[in-house]
């Protein structure tokens, strides 16, 4: 379907859509909600039920995401320095100093001046910290081999479908309405009031009826 056009559904056809499209965004809210509670929570338990190293175990139990991230990128480019740890990852650099001056105390990072320059630091990981950054490898595979072996499940076009919504909402603005859409007057009065969901309810209203069916399913089959 060409997404450049604004798909204006008939007088019949409209009422059934928004039916279709609130039940989505009811999934869409509950899915939101299940994602904060787990997060971090439960990619921490699996590393923790795949190592008996206490020194690991113990660190995991107190790590923070930016943490894993900034062990995730020394291991990846080390030796290397902050201002590459923070352009090539997203982090702000206030965060990677800090972080790093954590890691080093923890004994998970070392730092090194180079001979010439002794403001220029490297970091480099430890023997602990490449035990932890294996691990969470090992955690990124897990999830990249469920994640895959669970897609299978889905036909082509329905897969399809879900890559082309995912491109249209990294392409869209979270605060504008999608393609200048307005919102219906009182037509999203109970919808949950966050920006996330209010644009893919704009991404939502471009789609035909049989398609919103196939989108509702598949949240239906992926999260509950």
């Amino acid at each position: 379907m060409n997404r450049s056009k604004q798909v204006h559904p008939s007088t019949g056809e409209w009422p059934q859509k928004e039916i279709v499209i609130q039940e989505m965004m009811s999934s869409i809210a509950q899915i939101q909600r299940r994602f904060q509670a787990e997060g971090i929570d439960e990619e921490r338990q699996w590393m923790i039920s795949q190592t008996d190293n206490a020194e690991i175990k113990a660190f995991l139990q107190e790590s923070t995401v930016v943490m894993l991230h900034v062990i995730d990128a020394v291991g990846r480019l080390e030796p290397v320095n902050g201002i590459t740890i923070s352009k090539q990852f997203d982090i702000p650099r206030g965060s990677v100093s800090k972080v790093t001056r954590r890691l080093i105390v923890l004994g998970v990072i070392q730092s090194e001046s180079l001979p010439d320059n002794k403001k220029e630091v490297l970091f480099r990981l430890t023997p602990l910290g490449k035990d932890i950054y294996d691990l969470h490898e090992a955690l990124h595979g897990q999830i990249e081999r469920n994640a895959k072996r669970f897609m299978q499940r889905y036909t082509l076009d329905e897969l399809q479908l879900l890559a082309a919504g995912m491109r249209d909402t990294l392409g869209t603005s979270f605060v504008e309405p999608a393609d200048g859409q307005e919102e219906a007057e009182g037509s999203r009065s109970g919808a949950p009031e966050t920006a996330v969901i209010s644009e893919i309810l704009g991404q939502l209203q471009r789609l035909e009826e049989r398609e919103l069916r196939k989108v509702r399913d598949m949240i239906q089959l992926m999260f509950f």
